[in-house]
């Protein structure tokens, strides 16, 4: 029987993990972080200065615990051109999870007013499909910060059933070095601890993945995008847009994507002159970024393009006509900094991995959004959680 070691629980290693203990393979899963209530995961932010601040989250179940529950199918045809068919997978994923917009009891004002601003400015604001259960979300505007109420899928709800079906889950034990035999794989060391594997699967995220390829002889780190956005936002009076679900809805533009979004940041400006959190109504703007960052050992580098910088622009352009569309003092338009959400593309399919998500060595695979091709522009979730049921499924053929 294999043994399989999985670096990292976020989306793509607690789904593949979960998938081989299905079929009974003997599996090892080794998390940097620790355990942590799902409410508090937002202590966990373990953010990269990056010249654009990469937002990450170090803990078991990783970012999957501090996303917004968005669920859309990403890079579809993109990998669809590479020989990686996640048809099937997605149809799974969204039966298993009951993807689908929230019922209209879960969109509050703010988000509404958004929707109907939109329309009336000649965009087509969607509403988002979410793995969240109506049932269980009181609508509180904490999605970001860690569910307090588990109404959100998570990886810790993979991590629970693969525990059930055998799978040994140590934490506070990141993956330090990958151990290779005559060119094959043969295990991992967590410092000075060896676990010993026939198979290795890295989900460490984008950032520690290829940091761990470069020192086993491989090349990655490069093609670095981020997903960069900001959000826009301004003074509606006591709009309370805080405590809504967030990015609710989904407008799909050329390279970007607009979404009901508030953040701490426009708060901390808005209060220096006299608003609070209740009087502020936001939007993302995501974008299509442009794969110009790289991973380097002790360092991450990741800047702007003028390509990124005109689709931010152009964003905020819309953003900030719908927000005054919906009642938006124009004045007191302002902006975060921009930040990254989603870091990936430094161990690309056909680049570092082939479709099967495995390196030049043998055994040694990757299944996070380092293997992705180019930017998604939206939410990874779903793409990453297909590509490690697919790696499952195939793992168990050989």
């Amino acid at each position: 029987m294999k043994n399989v070691i999985v670096a990292g629980s976020g989306a793509g290693g607690a789904a593949v993990a979960r998938e081989l203990a299905f079929s009974g393979i003997n599996v090892t899963l080794l998390e940097k972080g620790s355990s942590i209530l799902t409410g508090n995961a937002h202590l966990c932010y373990d953010n990269i200065d990056a010249s654009v601040e990469l937002l990450k989250t170090t803990c078991l179940g990783g970012t999957t615990l501090v996303t917004a529950g968005n669920a859309v199918r990403t890079c579809q045809d993109e990998l669809e051109s590479l020989g990686v068919h996640l048809e099937n997978e997605f149809q799974e994923l969204e039966d298993e999870l009951n993807v689908s917009p929230l019922p209209d009891s879960h969109f509050g004002e703010g988000t509404l007013k958004i929707m109907d601003a939109a329309s009336s400015v000649g965009l087509s604001m969607d509403k988002m499909p979410k793995f969240i259960n109506p049932r269980e979300c009181i609508p509180c505007g904490k999605c970001s910060f860690g569910c307090p109420r588990n109404a959100k899928w998570s990886s810790l709800n993979y991590l629970d059933e693969a525990r059930n079906f055998g799978v040994e889950i140590i934490e506070n034990s990141p993956v330090t070095r990958i151990v290779t035999t005559d060119g094959d794989i043969s295990g991992v060391k967590s410092h000075d601890q060896k676990y010993t594997a026939d198979l290795v699967i890295l989900c460490a995220g984008a950032v520690e993945t290829p940091r761990l390829l470069c020192a086993a002889g491989l090349a990655a780190g490069e093609q670095l995008f981020v997903d960069t956005f900001v959000t826009v936002g301004g003074v509606l009076n006591d709009i309370n847009f805080h405590k809504e679900v967030a990015m609710n809805a989904l407008y799909e533009g050329d390279g970007f994507i607009l979404s009901p979004h508030y953040s701490s940041l426009i708060n901390s400006r808005m209060i220096k002159s006299g608003f609070h959190e209740k009087d502020i109504l936001g939007m993302m703007v995501k974008i299509k970024d442009e794969a110009s960052g790289c991973v380097k050992d002790k360092k991450v580098i990741k800047n702007n393009t003028s390509h990124d910088v005109g689709l931010i622009a152009e964003g905020s352009s819309l953003a900030g006509a719908v927000l005054t569309e919906a009642g938006v003092d124009p004045s007191s338009l302002v902006s975060t900094p921009a930040r990254g959400a989603h870091p990936g593309g430094t161990a690309a399919i056909g680049e570092v991995v082939d479709n099967n998500l495995e390196t030049e060595i043998n055994g040694l695979f990757v299944c996070d959004a380092s293997v992705l091709p180019s930017a998604p522009g939206a939410p990874p979730v779903l793409t990453i959680l297909a590509l490690a049921k697919r790696l499952g499924q195939y793992l168990n053929t050989i």
